[in-house]
Order: C-alpha cells, then sequence, then structure tokens
C-alpha cells in the first residue's frame, strides 16, 4: 500500500514549518516549508506519486535555500557600523549658530540629523562667522573638524 499525500496535506505541512520558524530562528526551517507549499500547489493541479512529491519537496527547499544564502542573505549584511556610518557624515555640510573664543569650540546645527544629532561642537582653522556654511571634513571624538565651503 502506497503512501497518498493530498495537496492539502502539503499546504497544511508548510504552513506549520512556516510557523516553526517563529519559534526557532534559524532561518531554514522556512525553506522547507515555502518547498512544502509549492508541492501542494503542484499536487493540487497535477496528480503526481508521493515518491515524486517527496523528490519536488527536496529540489524546492534545496533551491530555496541555496537561493536565500547566495543571492538574498548577502544583500542583507549589517552595513550600520559606526565607521560606516561616521564615513557618511563627512562631507555634510552645517550652520555656525555659535562661534568658537579662545579654547571653547563653535557649534554647527545641520538640517538633517548627524549620526543622531541636529547640533555639533566644532574646531576650524579658519575663521567663521555666525551663519556660515561649513562642511566636515572629519570626526574626532564628539567634535566635528571642518572647513568653510568653497
Amino acid at each position: 500500500m502506497e503512501l497518498e499525500m493530498l495537496y492539502w496535506h502539503w499546504l497544511v505541512l508548510g504552513v506549520l514549518l512556516i510557523v516553526a520558524e517563529i519559534f526557532v530562528p534559524s532561518f531554514t526551517i522556512l525553506w522547507f516549508g515555502l518547498g512544502a507549499l509549492v508541492v501542494g500547489l503542484v499536487a493540487l493541479l497535477v496528480a503526481i506519486p508521493f515518491s515524486m512529491q517527496v523528490l519536488l519537496w527536496t529540489v524546492f527547499s534545496i533551491v530555496f535555500t541555496i537561493l536565500w544564502f547566495k543571492l538574498v542573505k548577502p544583500k542583507m549584511v549589517d552595513r550600520s557600523n559606526s565607521g560606516l556610518a561616521r564615513e557618511s557624515a563627512i562631507g555634510e555640510s552645517g550652520q555656525v549658530i555659535k562661534l568658537p573664543a579662545g579654547e571653547t569650540n563653535g557649534k554647527l546645527r545641520f538640517s538633517t540629523p548627524i549620526l543622531g544629532e541636529d547640533e555639533w561642537e566644532f574646531s576650524c582653522d579658519s575663521e567663521v562667522a555666525l551663519g556660515d556654511r561649513l562642511h566636515i571634513k572629519e570626526i574626532s571624538g564628539n567634535i566635528l573638524v571642518v572647513a568653510k565651503l568653497s
């Protein structure tokens, strides 16, 4: 007697595997669940024997897993390293709202926050006036090293 799995068995198995991914956060069970859903849809359209259903499930699960690791996952790499965020701030410009005096630094205001802050202390080699636009050359600790815009 050959085992018979109807299309809805595969659909239920697929949904159960996808739901199981919530509790087992390895991101691998999901692909087996999607493979089962595809087999369920194929079995709905075409009558195929159980051995072919299992073969299709295996193939689709492997294909989904390979697609995940080769195409999707590399594009989801965490790019929020602090060094990269600091590098992206280089070149941004802000307006002087407080002049430097002696040993105290001046203050710049940016229209959009830079690294989470819209006001930063700065040091500059040249003379600046209130309202001047300066751009960031580098970030030294919590102080911006800036230059006048040309």
